[in-house]
């Protein structure tokens, strides 16, 4: 049983820390709002793409 507890306390240090490394990075990506600004970089880029695909005019 003394093993059982041991992987269960590695397990949820693990957890533990990654749940905090998480946290912490989300919090950075919010905080200096880096999905907008990485949106941003990458509008023209899918621009070009999206003025590419062929459509059908329907209606």
């Amino acid at each position: 049983m003394k093993e059982a507890g041991k992987k269960l306390k590695k397990i949820l240090g693990i957890l533990g820390i990654a749940s905090a490394l998480f946290f912490v990075v989300t919090f950075i990506v919010y905080f200096f709002n880096l999905d907008m600004k990485a949106a941003a970089v990458l509008e023209p880029y899918l621009e070009k793409w999206h003025d590419r695909v062929p459509r059908e005019r329907k209606l």
